[in-house]
């Protein structure tokens, strides 16, 4: 059963690539009972402009807190990480969140430095799999990276053992 108490803030990075898996974001909202956008990473979507991919799904998600006011980043996370990742950290360290959904390593490793659960987009749907989400990852990994989500061959190789151990189970 989903853990509906849980809050998570969340980079542009995933949001695409839940995007692209599964042509919407409703995921997110069935599995969590707060999902967190920080100005910067709404204003990094939205600069797709409107045909750009995701932003209709992006809008169209009403239920996504995104916020409306930049944050003041610490000077150390504005130098080590693209805007988005630092003001995913940013906006956690603030409001006392604990989970970040942050896709690229060194946002990971940072966030890791300030005790913050990460998940990503690939752990998210493995989470889906897990409360009995029924859908093709292999489907999912193949839509992702035919818009450009790159995922490492070690990602892929575990998001399909972990679909087969789904499966057997």
């Amino acid at each position: 059963m989903p853990d509906k108490n849980k809050k998570i803030v969340i980079n542009t990075g995933p949001i695409l690539a839940l995007t692209a898996a599964l042509s919407d974001l409703s995921i997110l909202e069935i599995l969590y009972n707060r999902v967190i956008v920080p100005y910067e990473v709404s204003r990094e979507i939205l600069a797709g402009g409107p045909f750009g991919f995701g932003v209709k799904e992006f809008q169209q998600a009403a239920w996504l807190e995104k916020r409306n006011k930049p944050l003041e980043l610490l000077p150390h996370l504005f130098n080590s990480l693209d805007l988005g990742e630092a003001s995913v950290i940013q906006l956690a360290l603030d409001e006392n969140i604990s989970n970040v959904c942050i896709d690229e390593d060194v946002g990971r490793r940072i966030a890791r430095l300030y005790n913050l659960k990460i998940t990503g987009s690939i752990g998210i749907l493995i989470r889906a799999k897990n409360e009995g989400f029924s859908f093709s990852m292999k489907e999912a990994i193949q839509k992702m990276k035919q818009q450009g989500v790159w995922l490492s061959d070690r990602v892929i190789r575990f998001a399909l053992e972990h679909d087969a151990g789904t499966k057997s189970s």
